[in-house]
């Protein structure tokens, strides 16, 4: 009787990524097991709740709904059997700091309107910019997010339509040949923030989400991202994933050129025929594996990485409802790329901000008691490059949005608020492991772009595989399921 090995798979961080890839791995007959050292799967997807309020701590915004649709599909599944998304009408209401408003919705002719509001002549070149997002986007998304760049000469292949595509452009960049209003410039060129970039830095490739958004919507999952995630995790139970939680990988074990498994900070070992790491990639390399590794491309020295910023995130209840709140706003300062620049390169704490502000009450009331709202503010600061202390820090800039916030959009807000608390890069160093407290990893420029960015395979140990923000194709959601289709072609043997 022939005796037949079952392929056995570790995949290390309960994140999107790593649930992704371990859905993928399950379906392809692999024996997977998940570890996760939180409490909770999810990674930064965390749920948290304070007196009756309930918080997504991680992404809240889902741009490509039928990624997640596939994973359950894997398995002759639905979606919808398990979680419910909606699409949003306002995508994003944007708040300038004169008090000038500007209304992003999925409906183009409004689209067209609130763009003649601020510049009759840029809606033709709002046209245009969506032309060639979409010719990016067919490049971007649809031929490269999915494709393993362990090799420099697939980087070589795809230079052509790269260069054709403008993709030495910055976002703003770009933006700003078809945009002529600096108000829409800001507003165009908002998405890199979204996952971690400067968009007067960020390679202009990220211009595509404006036809991803187009194409798809922008939509919400009912009950939160918890409840997304919580909707996988029954999926991979009911498909035999084991899933271990507050398991924390101490080592990635390694012999010669392969990885034989994890060794827990417990002392436990756990052997596996391949390991895949879902967390910061440059945690990984600092303190899970041995010092001697070659040191592939992207495995610069640490003064030449460059990393996206932290985040200081505001969560809070009111006991009112702020009914003229859109479920996501971007409140935008008088500063931009001054402000962008003493963030991202000066790594210093301003006086000034720009805020994301977060309504989930707005779709979904189940995240406040009745006549409440529940609210977090993302304030993009500084990584821990700057050497702030946060004790002291976090408690004054809580005090400047939330008076920020009063004097504009949430009058009242100091009379009404509660239930508070706050995230700082500290935090992100501690909870998630994320080297300099960064938000998403290393940062999206075009030298940290594809074969650039950390490989989805160890240059030398061929067995040790990498998804996540920091890996290609990169942060946000698309971003991080997209690296488990490049594991799952890299163990279906595509580019090795």
């Amino acid at each position: 009787m022939q005796n037949t090995h079952m392929t056995q798979s570790l995949v290390v961080g309960g994140g999107f990524g790593g649930i992704a890839s371990a859905l993928r791995l399950r379906a392809l007959g692999h024996e997977v097991t998940l570890l996760e050292r939180l409490d909770d799967l999810g990674g930064r997807a965390q749920v948290f709740e304070r007196d009756g309020f309930k918080h997504d701590a991680g992404p809240t915004v889902i741009t490509a709904p039928f990624m997640f649709e596939e994973l359950f599909a894997l398995f002759g599944k639905k979606l919808e059997d398990y979680a419910t998304f909606v699409p949003l009408e306002t995508w994003y209401e944007f708040y300038f700091n004169d008090g000038k408003r500007f209304i992003y919705k999925g409906d183009i002719e409004h689209t067209y309107q609130e763009i003649a509001k601020f510049e009759e002549a840029d809606v033709g070149g709002y046209k245009n910019l969506l032309k060639l997002s979409e010719k990016i986007f067919k490049v971007g998304f649809e031929q490269l997010s999915a494709q393993p760049f362990t090799k420099f000469s697939s980087m070589l292949k795809q230079g052509p339509a790269l260069l054709r595509l403008q993709s030495y452009r910055t976002v703003y960049g770009l933006i700003s040949k078809f945009i002529r209003n600096d108000y829409l410039r800001k507003v165009f060129s908002v998405h890199p923030l979204l996952v971690g970039g400067n968009p007067y830095t960020t390679t202009s490739i990220y211009t595509l989400i404006h036809f991803l958004e187009r194409k798809w919507g922008i939509h919400f999952c009912m009950g939160g991202t918890g409840a997304l995630v919580a909707a996988l995790e029954k999926l991979m139970v009911e498909e035999g994933v084991g899933i271990r939680k507050q398991a924390d990988a101490d080592e990635i074990l390694v012999e010669k050129d392969r990885t034989t498994g994890v060794r827990l900070s417990s002392g436990e070992t756990i052997l596996a025929d391949n390991v895949v790491f879902n967390g910061d990639a440059p945690h990984a390399y600092k303190a899970l594996l041995p010092k001697h590794l070659k040191r592939q491309k992207v495995r610069r020295p640490e003064a030449l990485t460059q990393y996206s910023m932290g985040l200081y995130v505001l969560y809070f209840g009111t006991q009112k409802t702020y009914s003229d709140i859109a479920h996501h706003t971007i409140w935008l300062g008088p500063r931009h790329k001054e402000l962008l620049e003493d963030i991202f390169d000066n790594h210093v704490i301003t006086e000034d901000f720009s805020l994301y502000l977060h309504r989930p009450t707005a779709t979904d009331p189940s995240f406040a008691p009745e006549g409440c709202d529940s609210f977090y503010v993302l304030c993009p600061v500084s990584n821990l490059k700057s050497n702030t202390d946060w004790n002291e820090e976090g408690p004054r800039l809580r005090d400047r949005i939330v008076r920020a916030l009063e004097e504009t959009i949430l009058p009242g807000l100091s009379d009404h608020i509660c239930a508070d608390f706050w995230m700082t890069p500290e935090d992100f160093k501690t909870r998630y492991r994320s080297e300099h407290g960064a938000g998403f990893s290393i940062a999206p420029t075009l030298t940290q772009s594809a074969y650039f960015r950390y490989h989805n395979r160890d240059t030398e140990i061929r067995n040790l595989y990498f998804t996540g923000a920091g890996t290609h194709p990169g942060a946000g959601l698309p971003g991080v399921l997209s690296s488990a289709k490049v594991l799952e072609q890299l163990m279906n043997g595509v580019n090795t």
